[in-house]
């Protein structure tokens, strides 16, 4: 593994969205999804080659070896990935939030030393923060840290550990001394360290969203780093719980692209139609068929405009940052947009991802085509941070002036 105070910057250049080689990009990462998804055939080498072409690196500064993207198009570029293949953009989901997380304390010469690094290697970073206990979802959690000499040992069991399977590092959150939680970044081949490919979701089922477990796991000094305490009575603002949301949001606008190119597809190649129909010799020429394709196109156009509008306000909060904090005003709106977007989308995403059916008629329901995986990709998805707590929160903060909640599941 790369090291922090070792690794210079990158020297490969990033494939920039909108090129030519970020096309053929797309293209490879397309081909054979509905296959892989059907068969569960984890895309180990497609991760490879986004590592081989600095997709990782997307947001890192370009004097740090990155492209520099800013926020909003990073999220054009999510959604393009997603179209492609949902699978791929979710497991490199808390890479960028790690990211971002380090760009928004880049002065702290600790976070800075390991943006360099992870740009120099090409390495994505996983997560280990949710559990399956009988706790509240939030900060806290049965995972431990406890003293060890001059550093700490790690035990306990995680889930929902997105990523991490494909990574070269995990970032673990977990309760810490004196009622606090901490956090740490370590390599997934350390000593202790076992991750599952055991993710059994009908949605999404490539992502590696199963199990980490943490037995004895040597923890050093310079690893750890204190996250204080689980509910602060005075939280810090922050937009990065906003931007993990929003992630979860271009990954569906981009299912909705794929769902929109199949209905396209679809009835290109319908032979007949019902002897009822307005058309019964050619579905192409069937107005209403035909106003079901333009109605999914609607939903499309309106899922990307809604992310990016809320991605242009997590910008503003990420320019807002000064010593690693962003303005409370920047941030509560980028948490409002991120939250709006969320409500928003699920409300037509299961419906239109559904809506395929009625382009392709009975015979698109055939396991042979797959193409049931758009709406349990899109549904699976949703159920991170439920939606109607996410509307209850707006209204709540739109009416009575209520901070958002603190933590990276809202």
């Amino acid at each position: 593994m790369t090291t922090a105070s070792t690794t210079p910057p990158a020297t490969k250049a990033v494939v920039r969205p909108g090129t030519p080689e970020w096309t053929r990009l797309l293209e490879r990462i397309a081909e054979g999804a509905s296959d892989r998804e059907r068969d569960r055939v984890a895309p180990h080498d497609l991760i490879a080659l986004v590592k081989g072409a600095g997709v990782g690196r997307l947001r890192v500064p370009e004097e740090l070896g990155g492209a520099g993207l800013r926020i909003p198009q990073l999220f054009a570029a999510l959604i393009d990935l997603a179209e492609a293949d949902s699978a791929v953009p979710h497991i490199l989901r808390t890479h960028f939030w790690f990211v971002e997380q380090h760009l928004q304390a880049i002065e702290d010469p600790a976070f800075r030393r390991r943006l360099v690094a992870l740009a120099g290697a090409d390495e994505l970073v996983g997560n280990g923060f949710s559990e399956q206990s009988r706790k509240p979802v939030g900060l806290y959690f049965d995972t431990a840290f406890t003293p060890d000499g001059d550093g700490f040992r790690l035990n306990g069991t995680k889930f929902y550990s997105t990523g991490s399977i494909y990574s070269d590092h995990t970032q673990i959150w977990a309760a810490a001394p004196d009622g606090r939680i901490a956090g740490a970044v370590i390599p997934v081949d350390r000593e202790g360290v076992t991750i599952l490919d055991d993710w059994d979701g009908f949605g999404q089922r490539l992502t590696g969203t199963g199990t980490t477990q943490l037995d004895n796991v040597r923890v050093e000094a310079e690893e750890f780093f204190d996250l204080g305490e689980p509910d602060p009575a005075d939280p810090v603002p922050g937009y990065q719980g906003a931007f993990l949301q929003l992630f979860l949001q271009a990954v569906t606008a981009g299912i909705l692209r794929s769902v929109r190119n199949d209905a396209v597809a679809l009835l290109k190649r319908r032979a007949r139609n019902y002897s009822h129909a307005g058309s019964p010799q050619g579905p192409a020429a069937d107005r209403q068929v035909l106003q079901v394709v333009g109605e999914i196109s609607a939903d499309v156009f309106a899922a990307e405009a809604i992310v990016l509008k809320a991605a242009e306000a997590l910008q503003l909060a990420a320019d807002s940052v000064v010593d690693g904090v962003p303005a409370v005003e920047a941030a509560d709106a980028a948490q409002l947009a991120a939250a709006q977007a969320k409500v928003a989308i699920d409300r037509f995403s299961y419906a239109t991802a559904a809506r395929l059916f009625d382009v392709g008629g009975t015979s698109a329901t055939q396991a042979v085509h797959n193409l049931d995986r758009h709406w349990r990709n899109v549904r699976t998805i949703s159920t991170h941070n439920p939606t109607f707590l996410k509307a209850s929160a707006v209204g709540d903060h739109l009416v009575n002036g209520t901070g958002f909640p603190a933590n990276a599941y809202f």
